[in-house]
C-alpha cells in the first residue's frame, strides 16, 4: 500500500513538472508589427480582407470594383512596406488617405455615403471619416 502511494505521488509530481516545463517553453516573443501574432494591433489586413470588409459595409461590389479596389489596396500595402520604419506612421498615413480617396471614387453615390460612415480600420471602431471623404 505504501509503495502504491509513493508511486502515485511520484507520477503526480512528474506530471506537474512536465506541465510547468511545457508552459515555460511556450514562445512569449512578440512578432514584429505587420507579421501577425497577438491582438489586432500591428496586424494588417490583406487587400482581399479589406475588400471583404468594404463590401460588408457598403453593399455588393461589382467584379470591376473589386478588381480595381484590390489593386489600390495592394499598391498601398506595397508602398507602405517599402517605407523606412520611421516613416511608416506619417508617410504611411498619406498613402492610406490617398488609397481611401481612390477607392471612394470607384463607388456609387449610395456606397460613398456608407463608406464615409465606416469606422477607420484599426481605430477601435471610432466613427469619423474612415472613408477619407473630406477629412
Amino acid at each position: 500500500m505504501k509503495s502504491t502511494f509513493k508511486l502515485l505521488l511520484s507520477i503526480l509530481a512528474l506530471g506537474m513538472m512536465a506541465s510547468v516545463t511545457a508552459l515555460l517553453a511556450q514562445d512569449t516573443t512578440t512578432p514584429p508589427a505587420g507579421q501577425g501574432g497577438g491582438g489586432k494591433k500591428g496586424r494588417m489586413m490583406t487587400p482581399e480582407q479589406q475588400v471583404t470588409r468594404l463590401e460588408q459595409a457598403v453593399g455588393t461590389l461589382t467584379d470591376d470594383q473589386k478588381t480595381k479596389i484590390t489593386a489600390i489596396y495592394t499598391k498601398a500595402a506595397d508602398d507602405t512596406k517599402a517605407l523606412a520604419p520611421e516613416d511608416r506612421r506619417t508617410k504611411g498615413q498619406d498613402i492610406r488617405t490617398a488609397a481611401q480617396k481612390d477607392v471612394r471614387a470607384l463607388l456609387t453615390p449610395d456606397q460613398q455615403t456608407k463608406f464615409d460612415a465606416m469606422p477607420p480600420p484599426g481605430r477601435g471602431g471610432k466613427k469619423g471619416g474612415g472613408g477619407g471623404g473630406g477629412n
